[in-house]
């Protein structure tokens, strides 16, 4: 039950962090495809790197708050009530909002921390590459959940088996060009 919870919360999350590789991949929102860095470079190294675009922060949210609509409609439903640890119906704009930048602003961050460590932009940083959203959500979101340690630990080990295996499903769907 613990890891339906965690799956549970963390939704709004997950759909932040897999909606701008498929929008890219796509070639969805064109207008908004460049990079947030703007190409800048600081001691020889991108910002961010050239895959972290204006785009990707605007579907990360709008994901992230289509989640969080999703699971305040489900509230309706006792099982859906049962597993919920958020009044979404009181607070789903908000929290689908902070759940969706968290998520991006997470990812951005590490990928900040990858370049200044020599690790080249969609190179593989492990553990980090797959919890960055993570943090970034529970970040954002934390005072929006009725959070306890265990469901915080689930989250993050959950997320380091489904992360990988949707990364391979995307890339074996050519959404994604490497399968990490």
């Amino acid at each position: 039950m613990l890891i339906i919870v965690a799956f549970y919360l963390l939704l709004p999350a997950y759909l932040a962090n897999m909606a701008p590789p498929v929008f890219g991949r796509l070639g969805l929102l064109k207008l908004l495809a460049k990079p947030i860095d703007g190409g800048r470079k600081w001691r020889g190294q991108y910002i961010f790197g050239t895959g972290k675009t204006w785009r990707g922060i605007l579907v990360a949210v709008i994901f992230g708050i289509l989640g969080a609509g999703l699971q305040a409609w489900l509230f309706n439903y006792p099982y859906f009530e049962g597993i919920s640890l958020v009044d979404y119906p009181s607070v789903w704009l908000i929290f689908g909002f902070l759940a969706g930048l968290g998520a991006i602003l997470g990812d951005l961050a590490k990928s900040f921390f990858k370049r200044r460590i020599g690790v080249v932009s969609g190179g593989v940083w492990p553990v980090f590459d797959q919890l960055d959203f993570v943090a970034g959500f529970f970040l954002f979101t934390w005072c929006y959940a009725a959070l306890f340690w265990q469901v915080v630990v689930a989250a993050c080990l959950l997320t380091l088996v489904l992360h990988p295996l949707t990364n391979i499903i995307a890339y074996l769907l050519k959404l994604k060009k490497v399968w990490w």
